[in-house]
């Protein structure tokens, strides 16, 4: 069985073509993607419209771009699989959009994908890692230990009870004027930095639980 999957769910666009043998292994045939930074750096953040539209702008010759690398043509895709949230309302509409037309004109299947459901089984793409397993999700959006028992078969062990690490890492970028994207650069900044400069609170310190508390640190 051979996919071609688009995401568009935040700011970059990418398609794979991503194959299943006879055993039942998946291999990756080709993984383009087009990122946006030039286009959000100026606003120190990701902005939703221009995000939008710049996915409009290359998600064809993207979708082109992997399936030349994968040596295949569109009409020996088996089935069009696209994010369909969560993300950006106005990226996700252009892949989901752009996948439905290509599934209708080439008589596929369309398939929706949740984008947490995909971080979730990455593991299982890129290392074949087997089932149950334990994981650790950070994104922009979400900050969730999640043990994985089978497909479909998700339980959430931990959630972040307000912002997510990778919103806190943004922001916090922007506050001290670091750059965008924000990870890397308070990533490299914390290397060069005193631990023990200021004093940081301890969120949900004392509180029997395993989440996560991000926006006092923010």
């Amino acid at each position: 069985m051979r996919i071609l999957a688009i995401e568009t769910s935040c700011d970059e666009t990418a398609a794979a073509v991503v194959e299943r043998d006879v055993h039942g292994m998946a291999h990756i045939r080709s993984n383009i993607v087009f990122g946006q930074m030039q286009e959000h750096e100026a606003f120190g953040g990701v902005v939703p419209e221009i995000a939008a539209r710049a996915h409009l702008s290359v998600l064809d010759k993207v979708i082109r771009a992997a399936i030349d690398e994968a040596g295949c043509s569109l009409a020996e895709v088996d089935a069009i699989a696209a994010t369909a949230g969560p993300g950006l309302i106005g990226g996700l509409m252009v892949g989901v959009m752009t996948a439905k037309g290509l599934a209708a004109s080439l008589d596929k299947p369309f398939m929706a994908i949740n984008h947490l459901e995909g971080h979730a089984l990455t593991a299982r793409l890129t290392d074949h890692v087997d089932y149950p397993y334990l994981l650790l999700l950070v994104s922009g959006g979400h900050t969730q230990i999640l043990e994985i028992a089978g497909l479909g078969d998700y339980r959430r062990m931990a959630s972040t009870i307000d912002d997510a690490l990778g919103e806190a890492f943004d922001k916090t970028a922007k506050l001290l004027s670091l750059g965008f994207p924000g990870g890397p650069a308070v990533e490299a900044a914390a290397r060069n930095g005193n631990p023990l400069r200021f004093r940081l609170p301890h969120p949900l310190k004392g509180q029997d639980t395993l989440n996560f508390s991000f926006s006092g640190l923010k």
